[in-house]
Parts: C-alpha cells; sequence; structure tokens
C-alpha cells in the first residue's frame, strides 16, 4: 500500500547535497581555525537533565523532552527527565564539573554540534540547527584579556568564510544591571530581560513593559531607553553614559570591562565591535561582556554569533569555573545563503575524476584507476554504465566533476579537464590535480 509523499517538516532542514558540501566546508573551516588558535575539539551528549536546562532562564516551552515510546517506569529517565540541549554553553558547564580533575586550566575548547529548541520556524531560525562554539573557562577566576581574545577568534573565524562583513555589538551585563540599580528599577535583572526585547517589541514596547512590570516611572523609562540608543565604534560611550548622571560601582565597573572590550578589538580588528547598550541577551547566567554579530547587510537575520561572559554557571559547592564563550549559528548563515543561492559550492558531489568505461568487461580495470588515485586523495568514481563517452563527460559535467580519466587498450591513462577540453596522457602515481579542484569549495558565484 503506498503511503504516498511525505511532509516536510518545518524547521528541520535537510540541505541537498550541495548545501551538504557547503555546511561541511564550513564546519571544516571554523574547526581548522579554532584550532590555530589552541581551541581543544569536544563532543558532548544530546541530552541533559531538564533541571539543569531550565535553571538559568530558558523557558520550558522551548525544551524538547526526550521520552521513550514503550516508558519503562522503573527507569528515571522515562519520568521525561532528559530533554535535548538548546545550547552548547549548559552541556559544556556540566562536562567541566564532571571533568574538572582531569582537564588543564584555563581550558579552551571549541564544540560543533546539532542543537534543538522547539521555537517558531523562519528564515534562519530552526528547532533543529548546528552551532559552532568556543569557550574559555578557568578555574576560580578568569582573567578580562579572555573577553577581549574571543571576538577576535571570531573576526579570524567570519573572515575565512565567503561571508558579507560581519559587526559585533557588545554591551556589559554590570553596567546594564548597575545603571538600573543606580536608577532604583524594583528588579534590575528583570528590567535586562525587558531591554533585551527592544528589537521586538520596539522602543514604546519596553517603556510600556517596565512601566507595567516593575512600575518604573516616566523618567525612569527615559532613562532606560536613552541608555539602549548609545552606539559608538569606540570608547565614547563611557561620556554618555555618565551624562545619563546615574551612579552605581557595578555601573562603573561594567563600563571599565566594556571600554577595554572596544579599544582593543578597534586596535586589533578594526570595524569589527561597537558598543552598544542595548544588547542585553536574555539568558540568565551571563555577567559580563556580552555579544551580538550581525552580517551588513542582513540584520533582519538577527545575530549570527552571540555569547557572552559567565561566572556562575559551572559552579559546585566552593568550586566555580567562570568561563567566556561564543556562539556561531552555523545553520542560521547557511539557512539564508544557501536558500537565496548566495553560497553554493564549486560541484554537487565530491568526486574530482570520473573514470570513464568503455565497456562493462573493463570495470576490474577502471576500479584499479580508481583506487590508484584515491590512494593519493583523489576523490574517485567509476561511471556508472558503460555509454557513449559523450553521456559520461555530460554526466560528469551535470555534478560538476571537473575531470575524466579515459582508459586505452595499452593499460595508459588520459585525464581530460571538461571545463577546457585539454586531455593528456598522465602517470597515475604522479599525476595531481590543481589545489583548487582536488576539493568542492564554497562559492558565491
Amino acid at each position: 500500500m503506498s503511503q504516498g509523499k511525505p511532509t516536510p517538516l518545518s524547521g528541520f532542514p535537510e540541505w541537498l547535497p550541495a548545501g551538504q558540501l557547503v555546511q561541511r566546508q564550513v564546519i571544516d573551516t571554523l574547526s581548522r581555525t579554532f584550532e590555530l588558535h589552541g581551541f581543544a575539539p569536544l563532543s558532548t551528549r544530546a541530552v541533559e537533565p531538564l533541571d539543569q536546562l531550565l535553571r538559568k532562564g530558558e523557558t520550558s516551552k522551548e525544551v524538547y523532552v526526550l521520552r521513550r515510546l514503550q516508558a519503562d517506569s522503573d527507569d528515571p529517565a522515562d519520568a521525561s527527565g532528559l530533554g535535548l540541549h538548546f545550547d552548547l554553553t549548559v552541556p559544556f558547564a556540566r562536562y567541566v564539573l564532571e571533568n574538572a580533575g582531569k582537564l588543564q586550566f584555563p581550558f579552551r575548547r571549541y564544540q560543533i554540534q546539532p542543537c534543538w529548541r522547539g521555537e517558531r520556524p523562519q528564515e534562519g531560525r530552526y528547532r533543529e540547527f548546528w552551532q559552532a562554539d568556543i569557550d574559555v573557562v578557568d578555574r576560580d577566576t578568569l582573567s578580562p584579556h579572555y573577553e577581549v581574545e574571543l571576538p577576535l577568534v571570531i573576526a579570524d573565524a567570519l573572515g575565512a568564510l565567503p561571508l558579507p562583513k560581519a559587526t559585533m555589538h557588545v554591551n556589559n551585563r554590570k553596567l546594564s544591571q548597575g545603571f538600573y540599580t543606580g536608577l532604583g528599577l524594583s528588579d534590575p535583572m528583570a528590567a535586562v530581560r525587558i531591554v533585551d526585547k527592544i528589537d521586538k517589541i520596539g522602543p514604546a514596547g519596553v517603556g510600556a513593559a517596565l512601566a507595567e512590570e516593575l512600575g518604573a516611572s516616566d523618567a525612569q523609562v527615559k532613562a532606560c531607553l536613552a541608555l539602549a540608543e548609545i552606539r559608538t565604534a569606540d570608547g565614547s560611550f563611557a561620556d554618555r553614559v555618565a551624562a545619563l548622571g546615574v551612579s552605581d560601582p557595578l555601573l562603573d565597573e561594567g563600563v571599565e570591562e566594556l571600554t577595554r572590550v572596544v579599544e582593543a578589538a578597534a586596535e586589533h580588528a578594526p570595524g569589527l565591535v561597537v558598543a552598544d547598550l542595548r544588547i542585553a541577551r536574555g539568558l540568565d547566567y551571563y555577567t559580563g561582556t556580552v555579544y551580538e554579530t550581525f552580517l551588513d547587510g542582513a540584520e533582519a537575520l538577527g545575530s549570527i554569533c552571540s555569547g557572552g561572559r559567565y561566572d556562575n554557571l559551572a559552579s559546585a559547592g566552593t568550586e566555580s569555573y567562570p568561563g567566556v564563550g561564543l556562539s556561531i549559528g552555523v545553520s542560521r548563515i547557511l539557512g539564508r545563503l544557501l536558500g537565496r543561492g548566495e553560497l553554493t559550492a564549486t560541484r554537487t558531489v565530491p568526486t574530482c575524476v570520473l573514470v570513464a568505461l568503455p565497456d562493462d568487461a573493463s570495470r576490474p580495470a577502471c576500479d584499479r584507476i580508481a583506487a590508484t588515485l584515491r590512494r593519493r586523495g583523489i576523490a574517485t568514481e567509476v561511471a556508472p554504465a558503460a555509454q557513449k563517452y559523450g553521456k559520461q563527460i555530460r554526466f560528469a559535467q551535470r555534478r560538476g566533476i571537473p575531470y575524466v580519466a579515459f582508459p586505452d587498450a595499452e593499460g595508459g591513462v588520459e585525464i581530460r579537464d571538461i571545463r577546457s577540453g585539454d586531455q593528456a596522457p598522465v602517470t597515475l602515481e604522479s599525476w595531481q590535480p590543481p589545489a583548487d579542484d582536488l576539493h568542492a569549495r564554497l562559492s558565491t558565484e
């Protein structure tokens, strides 16, 4: 009985082979860049205890709960005690606590894995998505210079990809919380979460929420919105904050830390970072610098790289492991660029060489040719059928395979570049394609 054509599930992208090659190239590029900066690879399990996933500000409706279809009541995991992780920071914090005795601190790690979040699917937002994270954690204290270093690592990583220019907007949670405390708001952390929604509900919506939820006066609302309007590419934001006339020790500390980040980035990566005091980041575990990154011309896509400093996420008893991390939304970037044809692969298969098949009896000899090339790291496949050579060449062209190898009756081989038509005899043990042809590459054409 036919079941008919399956219905796609919204929010769970499955790229075509060319898109998969693009994703693999992006992940490989990010991995190489992170390792150049000394970050070690890490992979963690897909599930975490729900009490861990929900304890730092995430709402339960966004977490996918794990439950077996045939549940065993004696297994505590069947009591909806596990959920799929919605980011890689919470699992990483748990991993650090479990393995602290085996790790060398400060510990630098990168992690590129799928995550799951039950939100409304739209361009760049999925229910299953890949993230690429880097974090540095230390025992007890973490030097503030890492809050400067990580944006520079991300600049190298994004700069190695054929993407539009990216701008990183930074703020400091101490600055925001200290400002709201000095302003006299009843719940400064609630104010942080409200202001974080300014791009979604607008200044008027933020003002109304501050008044309704926190009882903020008109003057307090005006001051909060004035702070959120401050954006500079240098340390001059500090003077504009001071001009608002609010004082608090935590505010002063946040201004100092943010100034250090902005000025260092201006020196080492001009144009990368701007101080943007509307940036707040909704999760509760951030305690210092926070980051959101936007592609120029694609700001409506939202932040494609976010994160911040956290001091209390990884702690147990008297032990604490403060850290700072940034996360690149790999699927968010690819969803836009692949969907609009702005990023493709130079071919739809990994194959560099197609071995033409003169006749069915020649398949063993053609398999040996392919094996010789593969041993030298050249991706090779044999034509699926012994058709006319013109059809076999078109088979390669449709897939973007750049070279076709033609065996002759004497055991020799000629290789044709089917783009230029150049063809010449080769020695299989020494022939090498140009580096640009060896693997499928990213292309913006």
